[in-house]
């Protein structure tokens, strides 16, 4: 897939670009990083991108102008255009996913006080990392380039670790464990030393299960689960947490 970047900053992408998932996949062809900066397609000799918001108000806003040419000049017929965006929907595995199976994917990133609202005629989304604010889009940007380029093929060695991440099965991944088998009094659960791989999966079930009620409960709200791993989670928590959808 082809991914481009659009940003009064490209030089911002020095690095992150460089090692990693997204390092592999470009040197495996199955992806390609670009970048269009919007001062480009300014007519004036200061590259000027921004300007006073009408209304009054404190902060600058970027101009539509220079942002709607320079995201015209990549588009294509396959393209996905997504504006980074506090205003977007919640940038979540199943998005990246998503993302992951597009042949071109367009990432536009904001500064100041946002784009102007007339840039959303070249956008077809918008999308947001969460509830807070960053100086620009360039940091989600890499985020979102980031998780979408460990799910292409050839991206992390052990493809199998992709799909049991957390989120992947909806759920908080279980706690893993590694040598020594003992440090300061922690010893790794015997389970996981049996060798037994129906026992080990089972365990971590449970405690996937376990791990998402106590920190990520509402992900639990669609999640099917069996009489015995009710019991186990009323055991464990002390107190039944599940609602009507999974009696």
């Amino acid at each position: 897939m082809r991914v481009q970047i659009v940003s009064l900053f490209p030089e911002y992408f020095r690095g992150p670009f460089d090692c990693g998932p997204t390092r592999i996949a470009g040197e495996k062809g199955a992806l390609e990083v670009g970048f269009t900066n919007p001062r480009d397609f300014t007519n004036d000799q200061h590259r000027t991108v921004d300007d006073y918001p009408f209304g009054g108000g404190a902060g600058m806003v970027l101009k539509p102008e220079p942002f709607v040419l320079a995201i015209e000049s990549i588009r294509r017929p396959d393209s996905h255009v997504a504006l980074l965006s506090p205003h977007g929907r919640r940038f979540i595995q199943d998005v990246a996913r998503e993302f992951s199976a597009l042949p071109h994917l367009v990432l536009v990133c904001g500064r100041y006080k946002g784009v102007d609202q007339r840039v959303m005629q070249a956008v077809d989304e918008e999308v947001s990392l969460g509830d807070y604010i960053l100086a620009g889009g360039e940091a989600a940007a890499v985020t979102v380039v980031e998780a979408v380029a460990r799910l292409l093929p050839g991206a992390v060695e052990h493809e199998e670790s992709v799909h049991t991440d957390s989120f992947s099965a909806r759920l908080l991944d279980a706690p893993y464990y590694t040598r020594p088998r003992e440090f300061r009094g922690q010893i790794v659960p015997e389970v996981l030393l049996t060798g037994d791989h129906e026992a080990v999966a089972h365990w971590r079930r449970e405690q996937a299960l376990l791990l998402t009620a106590l920190r990520r409960p509402e992900l639990l709200r669609d999640e099917v689960l069996t009489e015995a791993e009710r019991e186990f989670l009323c055991r464990e928590l002390g107190k039944e947490i599940l609602n009507g959808k999974n009696n």
